[in-house]
């Protein structure tokens, strides 16, 4: 029951189970190895391409180039006369120079060149367009495939190149197809002035209607001013209302300052008198009276009335009061006619004032309505005569051409072919090749999911690999029957059965023949497979061992044969056990009976020590065939197989128990549980890596001992460590034995 239950719960693992490889590092002498391993497939691949690329650029039509250079200096005049000639370059050289290669390129440009040289008859290929010699085809845009056209960086520079076949052919057309350019860019301006001069024609009739209006119009207005020039007369009022004004302002000062006067002197004072316009005389007068009466004053201290002296002073003093009184009415008299004369002077002056501007403001106003007619009279002169000058530049301009671009280096046939280049295309088809061949066999290698060497089961699945074995070509990576009447093996060595079959060396014997050397490294890995299983350090010794694989056809069979045999010519007492019910196989290794066997006894039909067939040689291997087959296999080893197995660990040194493969087959399971350790036989790059995985973690489950991993049909195909394992040995082996 205990097993039944094993057996239900671990099946479904079997599918379930995860491929889960640890993270691998893969070594760079694994890429060395790949690169060995298909070496000659790599060499004879880039071997092939290259002469085949050779041969294909020898027999090419070899293509020549010719380059005409074209100088686009934007610093050059684009005209002969007018502002045209005086532009200046902006800084737009990579749109000005990316707009001439379009240019270049153009059907304007290109289909002259084309006629001229009938390039739709001399070269086939020559143009993009439909090969008939339809109107639609003729007509549609020409477009050269063999045209090229760049710029040298940081150049002002054109490089117009033709590919052709003919080499003269090549520089023709590119230094016509420059030519045409040049051409066509005066062609461009020749159009664009005179379109602009037919314009211009056309508007000067009305300019010249709208000009003389303007004249006539302004010699009428001066007509009617009777002027010649109404702007002078305005500066003259101008400049006279300038001087009225400024004889009117002093008229006004000179006024107040008589009527000041005036009337402080009509106020009969001797003081107002005297700081008036003829107040010195005044003045003059009241100095000799003061002295006069001062001496008169003197004169009656000294004299007496009818002295002389004092009717002399007296008479003094009289005359000069008289003479006082005489001159301040005269000042008063003036005084007054000059403050009159003021304001007289005053009025008429403010009244020429109030008139001059009067007439000045009337100037004004007219001179606006001239300025008018004569800037507008002026502004139509001046755009007839423009546009006088600019159609007679335009007719200059047009006949001269652009001076601009220019044919800097012109194309002469070239030399050497552009096309093919035979080493170029050689040493790329070598590199192409070579990283095609080498990539294809890494990404064989990657794509892979096999098992191919030890190394590889202890990166990706974390096991230990106990033992490899190598192929054996003449079998075709098969081994053949083992006869049960073969001459034993005594002390490691090997004797050569009837059938080709070798197990050990006889000493002294050298191989010289491959297949008895492939089947000698064969019995010796199987040796060392048997003492890596015996000599392991587990807890306790291992009795009895179980041989599975992923899937049928891994070999598992074979090895636990020869396995047995050679731990029984150790003289040791070996049982191998056939636990294959399904399809039995170590009966026709041995060629021994199978018409009992394990099915028999789990079904209690026999003993299994009646069952058990014993080998002459070598002596000591015991086996218990597989019996009749049955499809009740699954139930017959939950019968008793634990304790088969236990009761022959008691008489035997080792049993060796083949089972089936363990995906898929629930026997399998069962057997794992009842031996001391199971070993996994994987069939060098045939068996997957996920098929691996899910057996090891199946045995994981079910706490089975894994022994670890027997790698099977391992060669230098497959294996990175072939010849680390094999082949270094071979060589050792083969020394020492005289080969």
């Amino acid at each position: 029951m205990a097993l039944e239950q094993i057996t239900q719960h671990a099946a479904p693992a079997i599918l379930d189970a995860e491929y889960e490889p640890q993270a691998a590092h893969v070594p760079l002498s694994h890429y060395l190895w790949i690169l060995r391993r298909h070496g000659w497939k790599i060499a004879g691949f880039v071997a092939a391409v290259v002469v085949a690329t050779l041969i294909v650029s020898l027999r090419l039509t070899p293509i020549y180039e010719s380059t005409t250079t074209v100088d686009v200096d934007r610093q050059m005049p684009t005209g002969v006369l007018g502002p045209e000639a005086m532009q200046t370059a902006t800084n737009d050289a990579d749109q000005f120079l990316a707009t001439q290669v379009k240019i270049i390129q153009s059907d304007s440009v290109l289909r002259p060149v084309v006629d001229k040289y009938k390039l739709r008859d001399v070269e086939k290929d020559a143009l993009e367009e439909a090969i008939d010699k339809s109107a639609t085809s003729i007509e549609a845009p020409v477009v050269l495939k063999h045209l090229k056209v760049t710029r040298p960086p940081n150049t002002y520079l054109l490089l117009i190149s033709y590919r052709s076949a003919n080499r003269q052919l090549a520089a023709d057309v590119a230094n016509e197809i420059a030519l045409s350019y040049l051409a066509h860019t005066y062609r461009i301006r020749y159009k664009a002035t005179a379109g602009l001069s037919e314009f211009m024609e056309r508007q000067i009739e009305e300019l010249h209607a709208k000009m003389e209006k303007s004249s006539a119009a302004l010699v009428q207005f001066e007509r009617e001013l009777n002027v010649i020039n109404p702007e002078e007369k305005t500066n003259i009022t101008s400049a006279r209302l300038l001087q009225l004004n400024t004889e009117y302002t002093n008229a006004q000062g000179d006024r107040v300052k008589k009527e000041a006067a005036y009337g402080s002197v009509k106020d009969g004072t001797l003081a107002a008198a005297q700081v008036s316009t003829q107040g010195d005389a005044l003045k003059t007068l009241t100095e000799n009276l003061n002295d006069a009466e001062q001496k008169f004053a003197e004169a009656k201290n000294h004299y007496g009335i009818n002295h002389p002296e004092f009717k002399k002073a007296q008479s003094r003093v009289q005359e000069l009061e008289t003479q006082v009184a005489s001159t301040r009415a005269s000042i008063a008299q003036r005084v007054e006619i000059e403050y009159h004369e003021s304001a007289n002077r005053e009025r008429m002056l403010e009244a020429a004032v109030k008139e001059t501007k009067a007439e000045f403001d009337h100037l004004n106003l007219r001179q606006f309505e001239y300025q008018t007619l004569k800037r507008e009279a002026e502004g139509d002169k001046k755009l007839y005569e423009e546009l006088i000058r600019k159609i007679k530049e335009a007719g200059i301009n047009a006949s001269f051409q652009n001076s601009m671009i220019r044919v800097a280096d012109p194309a002469r046939p070239g030399l050497k072919p552009v096309f093919p280049i035979t080493w170029l295309n050689v040493l790329l088809a070598f590199l192409f090749a070579t990283f095609f061949g080498v990539g294809a066999a890494v990404l064989n290698d990657v794509l892979d999911n096999t098992i191919r060497d030890p190394d590889q089961v202890a990166r990706w699945l974390n096991t230990d690999v106990i033992g490899s074995l190598p192929a054996v070509k003449d079998w075709r990576r098969r081994l053949s029957p083992i006869h049960h009447n073969a001459a034993g093996a005594l002390n490691g060595h090997v004797a050569k059965v009837s059938n080709g079959t070798a197990l050990v060396h006889v000493p002294g014997k050298s191989f010289k023949d491959p297949a008895e050397q492939a089947l000698s490294n064969y019995e010796e890995a199987i040796r060392t497979l048997r003492n890596s299983i015996l000599l392991t350090d587990f807890d306790r010794r291992l009795r009895s061992v179980l041989l599975t694989s992923a899937s049928p056809s891994e070999g598992k069979s074979t090895v636990a044969a020869h396995l047995a045999a050679t731990h029984a010519s150790q003289h040791k007492r070996t049982l191998l056990i056939d636990g294959d019910l399904r399809r039995p196989s170590v009966h026709r290794l041995f060629q021994v009976p199978n018409t009992m066997g394990l099915s028999n006894v789990l079904m209690k039909e026999v003993s299994w020590l009646d069952a058990v067939v014993t080998m002459d040689e070598p002596k000591g291997l015991h086996i218990l065939p597989a019996g009749p087959s049955t499809r009740r296999a699954s139930d017959l080893i939950g019968m008793g197989l634990a304790e088969l197995i236990e009761e022959a660990t008691r008489e035997y040194d080792l049993v060796v128990l083949d089972a089936p493969p363990l995906l898929g087959f629930a026997e399998p399971l069962q057997m794992a549980t009842a031996v001391d350790g199971v070993i996994v036989v994987a069939r060098a790059g045939d068996t997957s890596r996920k098929a691996l995985s899910s057996v090891i973690t199946t045995l994981a489950r079910l706490r089975a001992n894994l022994v670890g991993v027997v790698l099977n049909e391992v060669h230098r195909e497959v294996s990175a460590g072939y010849y680390y394992y094999y082949g270094h040995y071979s060589k050792y082996y083969g020394r020492a034995n005289g080969t």
